[in-house]
């Protein structure tokens, strides 16, 4: 007997990370597991891993020059 796996849409929203350095900042993409709503304004973990803060009002990919490519290639 197997289980039957409900499959979801995964909601990708964007992100803004901050610039540190040398580094620019840049937009990254956030895999978001709640009702936008719940979203506070804190730091999320982004798909490559760095620390940014979601922009619910920016849709995902951004169409934007300053754009994260490993977030672009995950979140494909």
């Amino acid at each position: 007997m197997t289980a039957a796996v409900a499959r979801t849409a995964t909601t990708h929203v964007a992100a803004r990370s901050r610039a540190h350095g040398p580094t620019a900042a840049l937009w990254h993409a956030v895999e978001l597991h709640r009702d936008p709503s719940e979203v506070d304004g804190a730091c999320e973990l982004t798909l490559c891993g760095s620390l940014a803060r979601i922009t619910v009002e920016q849709a995902w990919p951004v169409a934007a020059r300053d754009v994260c490519v490993s977030c672009v290639v995950l979140s494909a």
